[in-house]
């Protein structure tokens, strides 16, 4: 159904007038979704955040294993992809403000240019014009509150959708079958409200408080206020941004460090410091280059290149194969009671089965060629041995299992399911995934993995086939 004929469709089931020239009306949910990126953006970028991303996330183990250790170059990762991230937000912006009258301000009518001017190096010119730094804690503060409300608006007119629906589905039963009977209550001395009554009181119920969460939601405030709000804010990120990254990535917008207390950042422990440069980083090639730096920040969003497991798009696969190597390893370990000894071993066999069909073809067959060479050596796996594959299988998941969460967590963020649309958590960054991992060393190190998990599986199977013939004995005997 159109968009048009759907929102009129609303105001007659809803009993609304037509709503104001300015309001948003059903732009209300994409502006919501806008409002809570900027809001997930700049609590990525506050201090607790880049300082646990500095020191915790890529100094991980799998991130120096699979990626690299240059913390220079990985900060640049994790820079454009913010910056890929608020391009997006400002061209969203830019497409409400294009919608405002002639009479508003130029920050709305004309945002990409004056969003590409501030990547430019404008941002304290712009400042001093709009005012974006002051006030900064507060407008995120009001957007916040717009989208938990435009959620609780979402998840009310879904509600009310369903009712709706099951209006439709009572009126064509009453038209092949005539009216439903009433239902008797418990004791037979009489009949309950009519099903149809019923459904109707919560249809006028559920039909109130729409309205009365869209009265104090998005739905009714000015495109133009909307607007402003977040063109605000989209430069105030973008200061934060060159704040916390510009000593390692030469080309931001420059932004005086004494102002990250009027972007709301204080967090207890005053704003981060721009220290002097390492030597190291010193001498490293910028992401963006001093000739035309705004256009290459437009362009920031990082493509994983081919060599890597992003660039051959098993990002998520890889993900899920490590995780289900994970769980299997769990469900080996050995059964609290004899009852569950069978049933356990139905679950390891399955999930050995479905693990097996989710590998790609490459890791399928280097470890068929590796298991070939053990079965050549001829070597029994005994208690020691399968120790020993557990604990080199527990030890390569411990640093191969967080990457793995965090992919999939990432996934599901990029994926803006309803679950997530409205989301305004710091978002996981593709820097600490698989994207970039190198898939050489990837394909090496769940290969060695699988090849643990099955001498450990080996011995399991063992040990459960001697328990079984014990038992028959055992019966034979008693018996």
């Amino acid at each position: 159904m159109p968009a048009r004929t759907w929102l009129a469709d609303l105001r007659s089931r809803l009993r609304v007038g037509p709503r104001k020239n300015d309001g948003l009306g059903i732009l209300a949910f994409e502006a919501a979704a806008n409002m809570s990126r900027l809001v997930s953006l700049h609590r990525t970028v506050s201090d607790v955040e880049v300082r646990r991303l500095r020191a915790d996330v890529l100094r991980a183990e799998g991130v120096a294993r699979l990626t690299s250790t240059d913390q220079s170059l990985l900060l640049r990762f994790a820079c454009g992809e913010l910056l890929a991230d608020l391009d997006r937000a400002a061209g969203s912006v830019a497409c409400l403000g294009a919608r405002c009258c002639a009479g508003d301000a130029p920050l709305l009518r004309d945002f990409d240019r004056v969003y590409a001017e501030a990547k430019r190096g404008r941002l304290a010119q712009l400042d001093a014009t709009v005012g974006f730094s002051r006030g900064a804690t507060r407008r995120f503060k009001e957007m916040e509150r717009h989208v938990v409300v435009a959620a609780k608006l979402y998840a009310e007119m879904d509600a009310l959708s369903e009712l709706e629906a099951s209006e439709r589905r009572m009126e064509r039963w009453k038209q092949h079958s005539g009216p439903i009977p009433a239902q008797t209550t418990g004791t037979g001395k009489g009949s309950a409200a009519d099903p149809g009554e019923k459904l109707m009181s919560k249809l006028r119920e559920q039909r109130q408080k729409v309205r009365r969460v869209m009265e104090g939601s998005l739905w009714n405030v000015a495109a133009s206020k909307a607007a402003r709000l977040m063109a605000k804010s989209v430069l105030a990120v973008l200061a934060r941004i060159s704040l916390a990254f510009a000593a390692f990535v030469p080309g931001l917008p420059p932004w005086t460090v004494g102002r990250a207390w009027a972007l709301g950042h204080s967090s207890g422990s005053g704003p981060l410091h721009r220290s002097a440069t390492p030597a190291a980083l010193q001498h490293s090639a910028p992401i963006f280059g001093q000739r035309d730096s705004a256009s290459l920040l437009s362009a920031s969003s990082i493509k994983p290149s081919v060599s890597t497991v992003g660039g051959s798009s098993m990002e998520l696969r890889y993900a899920n194969v490590i995780l289900a190597a994970k769980t299997l390893l769990a469900a080996l370990r050995p059964p609290a009671g004899d009852n569950e000894e069978a049933h356990e071993g139905m679950i390891d066999l399955s999930k050995r089965d479905a693990l097996y069909k989710m590998l790609p073809v490459g890791i399928r067959k280097a470890m068929n060629a590796k298991l070939r060479e053990i079965w050549k050596k001829a070597q029994p796996v005994d208690e020691v041995s399968a120790a020993a594959s557990k604990d080199a299988v527990e030890c390569l998941l411990r640093w191969l299992s967080p990457m793995a969460h965090d992919t999939v967590r990432w996934n599901d963020e990029q994926s803006m399911e309803r679950a997530q649309r409205f989301s305004m958590q710091p978002r996981a960054l593709m820097v600490q995934t698989l994207h970039f991992a190198d898939r050489k060393k990837t394909d090496a190190a769940i290969v060695d993995v699988l090849i643990g998990l099955t001498c450990v599986c080996w011995y399991d199977d063992e040990q459960r086939r001697l328990e079984s013939l014990d038992r028959d004995d055992d019966d034979e005997y008693q018996l």
